[in-house]
């Protein structure tokens, strides 16, 4: 059911799908059955949505990357985005083009990904969480809020990143120009754990089921499930032992 202040352009609408007042749907949209979309929301051609999935207020799916002459790499998407079933997107979410997100994933409130991103299933993104291009995120994985992802970066399954987390994945400082190779962010491995307000460096390999403290920078790699704190960040102890059981 559609409001009749809604601009809806795509027939590819499956059954018991709610679209509130002033939506904006554009042609050859795909929309799956039981999904609800509220008010205000703007979905551009070429999204496919899942079954069961949840849309709140002011979201934007399928924004267009655009450089405006500032962006030093060059910009490279496919004008497509998949959302799979039975995910939930927050108010106010930014959704650019060429961005899958696997099922049963939540996008909180203000989230934005950007080109090339691919959000596994059964994920938490929390409220402004910000990801960056060309990046992966695994399955049962979760982001806290305010934390920012930088492009090329790589995240496993079942990680866990903190509250205003930051990640960076440039260390030239004199040559701003954009290399493709040399701009490279972390990767955080499988279950690994990234506590509030760390910084990771450009790079780093944050290895399977390690710790990092809280407000830690990470300047070298961590090896797998080592516990580092401090800056810059040091081998604590090591939770191998409990690895085992």
């Amino acid at each position: 059911m559609s409001n009749e202040k809604a601009v809806v352009e795509t027939t590819k609408i499956g059954e018991n799908v709610e679209i509130g007042e002033f939506c904006v749907i554009r042609a050859d949209v795909v929309i799956g059955d039981n999904v609800k979309i509220h008010p205000h929301v703007i979905i551009e051609s070429g999204v496919v949505i899942g079954d069961d999935v949840e849309i709140f207020p002011g979201t934007y799916i399928g924004k267009p990357p655009k450089g405006a002459s500032v962006t030093a790499r060059p910009i490279k998407f496919e004008p497509k985005i998949v959302i799979g079933n039975s995910c939930v997107i927050g108010p106010n979410a930014v959704i650019f083009y060429d961005v899958m997100v696997g099922s049963n994933t939540l996008l909180g409130d203000g989230v934005s990904l950007r080109e090339q991103v691919r959000v596994g299933s059964h994920c938490l993104l929390g409220r402004y969480v910000t990801v960056n291009y060309n990046t992966k995120i695994g399955d049962h994985t979760r982001i806290m809020d305010m934390t920012h992802i930088t492009g090329n970066c790589e995240i496993g399954d079942n990680v866990f990143i903190s509250v205003l987390v930051s990640t960076t994945n440039d260390n030239v400082v004199i040559n701003r120009e954009y290399e493709d190779g040399k701009i490279n962010g972390p990767k955080i491995r499988d279950s690994a754990t990234v506590g509030a307000g760390a910084c990771l460096l450009p790079g780093v390999v944050i290895g399977e089921g390690s710790l990092v403290g809280a407000n830690a920078v990470v300047t070298k790699d961590v090896l797998p499930y080592d516990v580092v704190m401090g800056i810059p960040a040091k081998v604590t102890r090591s939770l191998r032992k409990y690895s085992d059981d």
